[in-house]
């Protein structure tokens, strides 16, 4: 069924939108064709964002730890990755997305197995 009736909703290219964190000015059609202008895919400030990023925090903790090279700090980074990797299985279940589901699935199972064979030692 079609309507003659306008689409609201639609933007005129020489509308401006303003940034609100920076206060930069853009038009619509600068924003569609630029290159320059980074345009985040996923919404921001909600349930999956926050996870995601808190994950991405915590796995970079766990890394910088294993670089660091320190036998007894072994344990944190087993612990870090198991809850990063938790995290973005999360994500990936929010999202439907298969392969992040999976890959993170399977790392979290493998360092909760690795955890506790470090416990029972």
């Amino acid at each position: 069924m079609t309507t003659d009736t306008p689409n609201t909703t639609e933007l005129d290219p020489t509308d401006v939108i303003t940034n609100e964190a920076t206060g930069t000015e853009y038009t619509v059609a600068e924003l569609e064709n630029s290159n320059r202008i980074i345009k985040s895919v996923t919404p921001k400030y909600t349930a999956d964002w926050y996870l995601k990023w808190a994950g991405s925090i915590i796995v970079l903790f766990a890394v910088a730890i294993r670089s660091a090279g320190v036998p007894e700090l072994m344990i944190w980074d087993m612990f870090l990755s198991w809850i990063g990797a938790a995290m973005w299985a999360i994500v990936g279940f929010m999202w439907k997305d298969r392969a992040i589901l999976l890959l993170n699935s399977v790392l979290a199972i493998m360092l909760f197995s690795g955890l506790i064979a470090e416990f029972f030692k």
